[in-house]
């Protein structure tokens, strides 16, 4: 997407996100209620995705759509408390990102549509009864992130050959978070690779939690949460100065400093659910729309932080990198 295009639509969405759409529009028009679990600005090329995607299928904020904003900013008491709002406001449809605000959403109501963008391992975590029927009044994209926690060490086992203390950081108020770290913990074990946990709950909880974890690990692996990406900031800059290199599940992580990244393309998961959306819109029942998985997956590595933590990544690695930060 071009600059001036991403800007036009990320301007539209901040414009909507300050006054409520549903006050300047006419009552004719369909609203979605956009439950974004982190930030506008962390979230910012997925909802310039989504919004692209629902305009060439013939919805356009503003004009045939209205667009309620609501962030959570990672805050797990905030989850509630937005879905409850979304469903007073009786929107046609709910799109979410992340289990824990599926899951508030999924309990604040049995009858609007929920999409999840994305969501981890979501019939394991109770969202859906399957993939193939997902029941209910909830469907969307699955991150299956548990399935290449394996992929991931390896990954970071190429630029740390001699790699055998790995710090672990997660979410424990997260169900997904938890089956992600159980999979790290068993990939681990199999790479003869020592586990040293980093507990979290709030964003208070970070720092203290580094310096627990202080001259103990040689590698730091963070699982994917909105908590995380909304203190995404300062979570690489606690790394760096403990000289940790990190593994994430995508993109947007590396961009203050995380090392490499391996995991789903999430512009692209809300770009796919824009048409779970429509097909909603249009009348298609959300228990009856299959649960789809990711379709492309990419490896970013920055080498601006390899070269600041000294680390040397083969030649190999890099050829095979979607993208490499310079």
């Amino acid at each position: 997407m071009k600059r001036r295009e991403f800007i036009t639509l990320l301007g539209s969405a901040t414009a909507t996100r300050v006054v409520p759409a549903r006050a300047q529009q006419p009552a004719s028009l369909r609203t979605i209620g956009f439950f974004g679990s982190s930030t506008a600005s962390g979230m910012e090329h997925w909802t310039a995705a989504f919004i692209q995607r629902l305009a060439e299928l013939g919805w356009i904020e503003g004009r045939t759509l209205a667009i309620e904003y609501r962030w959570a900013e990672g805050r797990n008491e905030r989850y509630a408390e937005i879905a409850n709002e979304l469903v007073r406001l009786k929107v046609d449809v709910i799109l979410t990102y992340g289990t824990p605000p599926t899951k508030a959403a999924k309990q604040a109501t049995a009858v609007i549509p929920i999409v999840f963008a994305a969501a981890a391992d979501p019939v394991a975590s109770g969202l859906v009864t399957s993939l193939a029927r997902p029941g209910a009044n909830v469907t969307g994209l699955s991150l299956q992130q548990s399935d290449i926690v394996g992929k991931k060490l390896q990954v970071l086992r190429e630029v740390l050959t001699g790699l055998h203390r790995l710090a672990v950081m997660g979410n424990l108020d997260n169900p997904a978070t938890l089956l992600e770290i159980g999979e790290v913990r068993k990939a681990a074990s199999g790479l003869g690779i020592e586990i040293i946990p980093i507990e979290m709950r709030r964003a208070e909880d970070i720092a203290p939690a580094f310096a627990a974890a202080s001259g103990k690990a040689e590698a730091l692996y963070v699982a994917t949460d909105p908590l995380i990406l909304t203190n995404i900031g300062r979570i690489n800059t606690l790394a760096m100065s403990a000289r940790l290199p990190t593994i994430y599940n995508g993109r947007e992580y590396l961009e203050s400093g995380g090392l490499m990244s391996y995991g789903p393309n999430y512009p692209d998961l809300f770009r796919r659910s824009a048409d779970f959306v429509n097909k909603i819109l249009r009348g298609s029942k959300p228990g009856d729309v299959p649960v789809e998985q990711p379709t492309k997956f990419d490896l970013v590595i920055n080498l601006t932080t390899a070269k600041a933590l000294s680390l040397t990544v083969p030649p190999t690695l890099l050829a095979r990198a979607d993208e490499v930060i310079e």
